[in-house]
């Protein structure tokens, strides 16, 4: 282990706003946190450019056959695979399309292990098992900047050929360029110094929800501003279809849990059915030849009737 002074870094500041927080009552260290975490937000707005890049890299990869990988450690990490895991039920997404690598595995998704996080040569090895190629893109994440865990990963899939996409909460004067895509937010320096699960995973938050649910969107898995994918799972889902059918098609509950049993509990599938009068083996031949977007569908199969 490198006895390496990041103290240099923005993230591991100590922020003049809270010098006297072990002085705070409750509630003034509550509009602390309100008054820093607005901060995180108008970070990320800066780096509008660079996610609108990173959406558009990440769909025309998938489209292509490729997968995106998240990778990072300790808070950084578990942000990536809390993303990953949340876009199959949302959007019925195949889950090997959007993953995420976590240093130490999915036992540190519970338990501390941010000693792995020194280790760039594991970050390589893990590219490596999952057979990563030039049709996929891989998405580094470390606030700081620094993990060696995340930079061996980022090496080895850019020797791969693959995409690189980087996050980070510092400055290129801070820490340099390197990867195909950068974002970096810059949330200043943490009420608790250094710990960077407050702004900067906040940060990571807002930017990885953004990334995701603008690739699905690009996808074709949303209309309008409804998860027409969603994975119909549990009641709360199926009374969620059931919604969104009788919002955009007029019809009442029992119609629209009638549709929704015809289609197989496929909402995408219900919808084109009912729009267009036709049964669930022509709707899908009529989205698979829109490539999965529901409204490219509609409007192919009004010009040709």
């Amino acid at each position: 282990m490198k006895n390496i002074d990041r103290g240099y870094l923005l993230t591991e500041q100590a922020n003049p706003h809270s010098q006297n927080l072990d002085q705070l009552s409750p509630l003034e260290i509550v509009e602390l946190f309100n008054q820093e975490d607005a901060k995180a937000v108008a970070a990320v707005s800066k780096e509008k450019i660079a996610i609108a890049k990173a959406i558009t890299t990440v769909a025309e990869a998938i489209a292509k056959g490729g997968r995106l990988f998240y990778v990072g450690a300790g808070t950084s990490g578990r942000l990536g695979v809390l993303d990953a895991a949340e876009c199959p039920p949302t959007f019925c997404s195949d889950p090997e399309l959007i993953q995420g690598i976590l240093a130490g595995g999915m036992n540190a998704m519970v338990r501390s292990s941010e000693a792995l996080e020194d280790n760039e040569d594991d970050g390589a090895s893990v590219i490596a098992e999952k057979n990563i190629c030039d049709r996929d893109v891989v998405f580094g994440i470390t606030a700081g900047g620094t993990t060696p865990y995340v930079h061996g990963a980022l090496k080895e899939a850019k020797q791969r050929g693959a995409t690189t996409i980087f996050f980070c909460c510092v400055p290129p004067e801070q820490f340099p360029i390197q990867y195909d895509i950068e974002i970096r937010p810059l949330v200043g320096a943490e009420i608790l110094a250094g710990s960077t699960r407050l702004k900067a995973g906040t940060a990571t938050k807002l930017v990885l929800n953004t990334i995701s649910t603008g690739v699905m969107v690009q996808l074709g898995k949303v209309y309008g501003n409804r998860m027409i994918d969603v994975s119909v799972t549990n009641s709360k889902l199926e009374d969620r279809a059931i919604r969104i059918l009788r919002d955009l098609t007029a019809i009442s509950r029992e119609e629209a849990s009638d549709l929704l049993w015809r289609s197989g509990k496929r909402v995408k599938l219900a919808l084109l059915m009912h729009w267009q009068n036709i049964d669930a083996t022509t709707a899908e031949q009529l989205l698979a030849q829109a490539n999965g977007h529901l409204g490219d569908a509609v409007r192919c199969n009004q010009k040709k009737t």
